[in-house]
């Protein structure tokens, strides 16, 4: 089934309905504290905030087409912190100009109970992981640097396996329809970042659970 990259945006809260501007790559794990350095002297917070969440994706099937996904997530640093409830809209493909995939994303804040709130709506758990990393902010610009790992026994944070050698870096910008400049500023920002890490505008189509 073809679905939308995923994404590992820590918790933070933010706009209700904005589009993203996403560019995405990944450094192996032998690189990061070289990437660190390299966005410690780029960003303005020298030290960067880290994160250990706890996402769970939900798919809700209809008569015809692809399943309604949303993404709920919770952090495990704060875990008294409201959970996220996050719907992605299917990338804009139309803008070959543009330099970063562009999305709809509509970002809410939930109680502790949103996973039996959405059982009971009829959705489905697909799947489940964790994501702990960094994040650094530049200006507008978002950069998140998070390793990924599986959830073997479902529901249990502490019994995870990780996907891969490598971490996910993705940078993105939350902005109101229509302010496509940015993702210049975000093509101008990742160059800086070569050859550490090449962020891209990733393939949907290539993209699968």
């Amino acid at each position: 089934m073809e679905a939308p990259p995923v994404t590992s945006m820590p918790v933070t809260g933010g706009a209700v309905n904005m589009m993203e501007y996403l560019l995405q790559g990944s450094v192996l794990d032998q690189a990061l504290e070289s990437l660190l350095h390299r966005l410690r002297g780029l960003c303005d917070n020298m030290d960067p905030e880290t994160f250990t969440d706890h996402e769970l994706v939900y798919l809700l099937k209809g008569q015809q087409g692809n399943p309604f996904i949303l993404r709920a997530r919770r952090s495990l640093s704060h875990p008294t912190s409201p959970w996220h409830l996050r719907y992605l809209g299917q990338p804009e493909v139309g803008d070959k100009s543009r330099h970063a995939l562009v999305r709809n994303c509509v970002d809410v804040a939930a109680s502790h109970s949103l996973p039996e709130f959405l059982n009971e709506m009829g959705f489905r758990m697909d799947h489940e992981f964790t994501a702990n990393g960094h994040m650094f902010r530049k200006g507008v610009m978002k950069i998140v640097v998070s390793k990924l790992s599986r959830i073997l026994v479902p529901g249990n944070t502490e019994n995870t396996e990780r996907l891969s050698l490598s971490y996910l870096v993705e940078l993105s910008v939350l902005a109101p329809a229509g302010q496509d400049t940015v993702s210049e500023d975000m093509r101008s920002f990742a160059e800086q970042l070569k050859p550490l890490v090449h962020l891209e505008k990733i393939d949907p189509s290539k993209q699968r659970h």
